[in-house]
């Protein structure tokens, strides 16, 4: 009966990196597969966008082999980082955020009234993560204790939001003249030996999230919460406060994004953050997070978007027409989306 018991103890890791050390193979080996196991979503994106890259390389290899080109990719690309990265967290906790575009809008347009009127910019920036860390208040209330369906309430405040600068602004810009001898633009979007150094803060802000979504407290209860809200309740984990802070990291992350479009372009525009409600969206799934809830990854995200970033430029350079752009856009979701499918289990 006693080696009974033993036998049928839950083996720790440790216990089994024992047992790999035990049968002749080293306990690194373990962690290894373990790595790979625990990483294979994002692993499985990276595939992906290799895979494009060197068709796209071998297409036209002038072009490709050319610097210019990812720095002009590296430029934009942390825009959709600072997005793609809360959206991982959102529809892992089991919720989906559409209003994000308008939120970049309209934080960034708060950073733009700010700078025009004298400001530093840094007052600015802090002025407009408040106006999105406050929005994504009113949505997360709207969905969590209002009872609204995520994606009607999302959809809804979207064209509220767009509406209400439109109505304002009368379709009109603000060019932000005196920004770039700020030392703001200087920190946050200047150049670095060539690379433009948001794609730093971009590197930092996937770090920063990737700890707190596989590390920290609040990524484990966000997983609980997408996969069983009922067991995560019983747990005394608190649900609606959860829910709620995801929308709020989304509202401080599109603010983020939308400031530092507004700084790359020297100006502010009604229809800032538009252009990223597909391209998100479909960063967030071919990087290997699914719609149930309760999985995903950071870092995948961030390749997703990576990979999302270049179709477009890869196709055109390529020698193909604009037109074929969202036929490959739609062929790297689906292709994603089957290997991811057949890469990783469905939990729900």
């Amino acid at each position: 009966m006693k080696d009974l018991a033993d036998d049928s103890r839950p083996r720790s890791p440790t216990w089994d990196a024992t047992q790999v050390e035990a049968k002749g193979r080293h306990p690194s080996a373990y962690r290894l597969r373990l790595l790979l196991s625990e990483n294979r979503a994002a692993l499985g994106t990276l595939v992906v966008f290799v895979t494009m890259m060197s068709i796209f390389i071998a297409a036209n290899p002038a072009v490709f082999m050319n610097w210019s080109i990812y720095r002009s990719v590296l430029t934009t690309l942390p825009v959709a980082i600072f997005v793609v990265v809360p959206l991982v967290f959102v529809v892992t906790g089991g919720e989906i955020d559409l209003s994000f575009p308008a939120m970049m809008g309209f934080s960034s347009w708060i950073f733009a009234l700010l700078v025009r009127a004298g400001f530093d910019p840094f007052v600015g920036l802090a002025a407009a993560i408040v106006t999105g860390l406050l929005l994504g208040f009113c949505v997360g209330a709207l969905v969590v204790y209002a009872g609204l369906s995520s994606l009607v309430a999302t959809l809804g405040m979207n064209f509220l939001l767009r509406g209400l600068i439109q109505i304002v602004n009368e379709g009109k810009s603000i060019a932000l003249v005196t920004l770039s001898n700020s030392l703001a633009y200087k920190i946050f979007s200047s150049e670095i030996l060539g690379v433009p150094v948001q794609i730093y803060w971009a590197a930092g802000f996937v770090i920063f999230a990737a700890l707190l979504y596989n590390r920290h407290r609040f990524g484990a209860h966000v997983k609980v919460v997408g996969d069983n809200p009922d067991s995560a309740t019983e747990m005394g984990i608190n649900v609606k406060g959860v829910r709620v802070k995801l929308f709020v990291f989304m509202g401080i992350g599109a603010a983020i994004g939308g400031t530092f479009s507004t700084m790359i372009n020297f100006t502010w525009w009604p229809t800032a953050g538009d252009g990223y409600l597909l391209p998100v969206l479909t960063s967030v799934f071919v990087g290997g997070t699914p719609t149930w809830g309760g999985v995903g990854t950071v870092i995948g995200g961030a390749i997703g978007a990576l990979t999302v970033a270049f179709i477009q430029t890869g196709v055109v350079a390529a020698g193909l027409s604009g037109f074929y752009v969202q036929f490959f856009n739609g062929l790297i979701i689906i292709l994603s989306l089957m290997g991811h499918r057949w890469n990783q289990a469905r939990y729900r």
